[in-house]
């Protein structure tokens, strides 16, 4: 290696155990339409979110494990792991999803903006693939951080759904540095200013399409809801950026990304998924995987 190039540089803690938890939820009673406290306008955000993920975590497992070839017994044992949280993840997901539409709401603009977003991304170099699912993952761990940290984000939703999105936050959080070293992995030949650079770029393009369709898709939830215009612009904007305003409180942890040196893991929130799973009830085949997928 010459002296323009950087290594695989890791901060992951070397005792961490990425744990699939095979857990099913809500297989046995319906969700109510307005699940979230009895509100359409936080079931709306959650459920726009939960559109992505059948589609978005096979998009990531599947950026993830073109890189695995050449990758340490670590980090190859670190995507095993990923993958199946993530399949999990989808599965869990998709029911959530067939129960919101069995209160009649219709995902199918949602779906086809996310397949349209990742036909885009598949048309690119694998690399581009990888670096959309390692800045869209360290999205998705400082939103699961929040979650779990602050009540308030799940406050009077239905104990079933609410236990499924902190599941989901807490394997977030303990795969969340998988991808960025695979990315570090991928590129180890680069200068740290070309990855420094690209990652910016993705990461500042994923930030803008995240927002935008999410915001998009909940508005069309509400939509459904015969929720529009002002009214419905205007509790959604509040209830994002606001109150409890998730997508405020995770401004410090996004911008961290672009620091010199940024590695997910250099903020250890590993006490949150110790915290979850001292209260998390018991689930429907709530036994953990102990092989993961190959």
């Amino acid at each position: 290696m010459n002296a323009h190039t950087q290594a695989r540089a890791t901060v992951t803690p070397a005792d961490l155990v990425i744990t699939p938890r095979d857990r099913r939820f809500g297989r046995e009673d319906a969700t109510p339409r307005w699940w979230h406290g009895g509100r359409p306008v936080p079931s709306a955000f959650y459920n726009a979110l939960s559109a992505t993920f059948p589609f978005g975590e096979a998009f990531f497992v599947e950026s993830v494990r073109a890189f695995r070839s050449g990758a340490d017994e670590r980090l190859a044992q670190d995507i095993k792991n990923f993958t199946t949280q993530e399949v999990v993840h989808s599965r869990e997901h998709e029911a959530f999803n067939q129960r919101a539409a069995d209160t009649g709401y219709d995902l199918t603009k949602l779906e086809e903006r996310v397949r349209g977003r990742l036909t885009l991304l598949r048309a690119k170099p694998p690399i581009a693939s990888l670096a959309a699912t390692m800045a869209l993952e360290h999205f998705t761990a400082i939103l699961a951080h929040q979650l779990l940290a602050d009540p308030r984000h799940l406050a009077g939703a239905e104990a079933v759904p609410a236990d499924l999105w902190r599941w989901h936050a807490t394997e977030e959080i303990e795969h969340k540095g998988v991808a960025y070293d695979t990315w570090l992995h991928a590129t180890r030949n680069w200068t740290r200013g070309k990855r420094w650079q690209v990652k910016t770029r993705v990461m500042m393009l994923v930030t803008k399409n995240f927002v935008i369709d999410r915001t998009a898709g909940a508005l069309e939830l509400l939509r459904q809801d015969g929720i529009i215009g002002a009214r419905a612009w205007t509790s959604l904007l509040w209830f994002i950026w606001v109150r409890p305003g998730m997508m405020r409180k995770i401004f410090a942890a996004w911008a961290a990304f672009f620091r010199p040196g940024f590695h997910p893991w250099n903020l250890d929130d590993r006490g949150l998924i110790a915290a979850y799973e001292t209260t998390a009830p018991a689930a429907d085949g709530g036994k953990k995987v102990r092989r993961a997928a190959a």
